[in-house]
């Protein structure tokens, strides 16, 4: 595959990179791939335009191609807009994108089949406006796809936009209203966190279709939406707020119950306290907790294989660590096994109150909320949203900056709505799923949200099961990585197969289109070779998965999911 380089020309305000790195699906990869040809709908040629007859194809239709998406800029009629370009960007394509926020990412992305590609700006108020991109493939399969965003940051995710238009999508996706990864830009600007709590994600669905109809000449067929982290609570808000505007949603690792989430990370520096201080952690002390969390859970869910299928179950006690007498190294202290344990209990407010659940046992195979530093997400949520201080300082943080956030909940940031009647009724489905050694946010609070939904709408999770299901996936990070079989087609970081079976993109596709609800979503892991080592289905929630007791564990039918 011939690769181009394209350099962007800057232009005000302009997009920002996400955070994804990019990374090339083979061709031999993609054709293994047939077998789900209804839902993988690029061609090969969009893949390969250097092979035989593509090149041929591709050089006759190149020029027509290119004219008609650079003439689209004269011809798009969109509200509260300035269109900046339409260019045609060929397939094997390494888009320079150096114009943005150093902090969103990578400088470039691979562009992996032939697209038309659309920037503007969309002015939300005097003093607010969202950068957007659409990435409109030639190959286009009907359907429109909305993508996220993560953190407090303000970076279009140009993998998942590469990822959605390979796969035949109108793809869109926003800067969620300003550039780079810090709140800083909410600062005494309402209509730059309102774009970012909830507006942002309306206005990519609203505006991206009708650049689609413009484009393409005619209506989409169903609109998506994906994303994980803040872009999972986006689509969750989405959902409950302007349900008609996707048909299909996939909500990886939702960041809602967003203002108790700052609190509870801002609270880990308060309880593991500065690197000085008697009760913190180095990072060898958490592999040494890492590793006695294996040793007493590991084999609660059948098997010793280094990946906690539930960690609901294991009560994990750290003094097993202690040092006692005779020993100084290889152990915790009794101060750090407090520290150990404040990490594995739920936060709880000044009544008694649940305020954000524990973080789970093994989520500590990385050790990066436990710095021993302030966070810098939380640290600007009370700094440039609750207090509008930039002096408040992290190391005071307490249950009243929790009592503060929560009743501010500016453009109800929370997003902690349960119920979903009006998604229901508008014949949306949602794939949610959460990683269960996410170091970022705990995979508990996804089961409560669930849990919390079935409550408020009187609903079994036979009753729920029509429209919304919950996937608990072992062994995976946040949003992506991890020591399990973490590769469920999230996005390109995690992309395995386009099987419908084991991609959430593409099972939430054929459950809108075909009525075939996703009953598991079978993950895989690969070794650094790129061969498959192991696969397993991850269970509907509540059910949990269970090793049978014989068989090779490697393989998905050895294991059962059970209540």
């Amino acid at each position: 595959m011939s690769i181009n380089s394209v350099s962007v020309a800057p232009f005000s305000l302009p997009p920002t990179l996400g955070n994804g790195s990019s990374s090339t699906t083979s061709i031999v990869a993609v054709a293994e791939d047939m077998k789900a040809s209804q839902y993988l709908l690029t061609p090969l040629c969009a893949l390969a335009p250097g092979l035989g007859r593509c090149a041929a194809a591709a050089t006759s239709s190149a020029s027509a191609d290119g004219e008609k998406c650079s003439s689209l800029v004269d011809r798009l009629q969109l509200d509260n807009t300035t269109v900046y370009s339409t260019s045609f960007i060929p397939a094997g394509t390494n888009l320079s994108l150096a114009e943005n926020d150093p902090t969103c990412g990578p400088s470039s992305q691979l562009v992996r089949s032939d697209i038309c590609r659309v920037t503007m700006l969309i002015t939300t108020s005097p003093s607010s406006n969202i950068s957007f991109e659409a990435w409109l493939p030639l190959d286009w399969s009907g359907r429109f796809l909305g993508t996220g965003n993560g953190g407090l940051n303000g970076c279009i995710h140009y993998d998942h936009l590469d990822y959605g238009s390979l796969h035949g999508f109108a793809t869109v996706g926003t800067n969620n209203g300003h550039n780079g990864t810090s709140g800083r830009p909410f600062y005494e600007n309402p209509g730059v966190l309102e774009d970012y709590v909830y507006r942002s994600i309306h206005l990519e669905a609203e505006l991206g279709k009708q650049i689609a109809r413009q484009f393409y000449g005619r209506e989409h067929t169903k609109s998506y939406y994906l994303g994980c982290s803040t872009g999972g609570r986006q689509g969750f808000k989405s959902a409950h707020d302007f349900p008609s505007d996707f048909d299909g949603i996939v909500a990886g690792a939702p960041a809602f119950n967003l203002n108790a989430l700052m609190y509870w990370t801002g609270q880990m520096f308060i309880k593991t306290g500065s690197t000085d201080s008697p009760r913190f952690l180095d990072s060898a002390a958490w592999d040494l907790v890492y590793a006695d969390i294996l040793e007493q859970c590991d084999g609660l869910d059948g098997l010793e294989d280094g990946i906690l299928e539930d960690p609901d179950l294991c009560q994990y006690r750290p003094e097993n660590l202690l040092c006692g007498s005779g020993r100084s190294s290889g152990c915790l202290t009794g101060e750090q096994a407090e520290t150990v344990r404040a990490i594995f209990s739920p936060v709880y407010g000044a009544d008694g109150e649940l305020v954000y659940p524990r973080f789970q046992p093994g989520a500590n195979s990385t050790a990066g909320l436990f710095a021993g530093a302030p966070h810098p997400y939380p640290t600007d949520w009370f700094r440039y949203v609750v207090y509008g201080d930039e002096t408040w300082d992290p190391a005071t943080l307490n249950v009243q900056d929790w009592v503060a956030a929560d009743e501010l909940n500016p453009f109800n940031s929370a997003t902690w709505e349960g119920d979903l009647s009006a998604a229901r009724d508008a014949g949306t489905k949602i794939l949610h799923y959460h990683g269960l050694q996410d170091p970022a946010i705990s995979s508990d609070n996804s089961a409560r949200y669930y849990d919390y939904v079935s409550r408020t709408m009187d609903a079994s999770s036979d009753d729920l099961d029509g429209f919304y299901r919950y996937f608990r996936i072992s062994g995976l990070g946040h949003c992506n990585s991890g020591s399990g079989a973490n590769l469920i087609g999230a996005d390109q970081d995690t992309y395995a197969t386009y099987d419908p079976d084991a991609n959430v993109l593409a099972a939430v596709v054929r459950w809108v289109e075909d009525g075939v609800a996703p009953d598991h979503i079978l993950g895989s892991r690969k070794t650094a070779a790129g061969k498959t080592d192991i696969s397993r289905r991850h269970c509907r929630y509540p059910r949990r998965n269970r090793y049978k007791g014989e068989g090779d564990p490697a393989v998905p039918d050895s294991w059962e999911c059970v209540f």
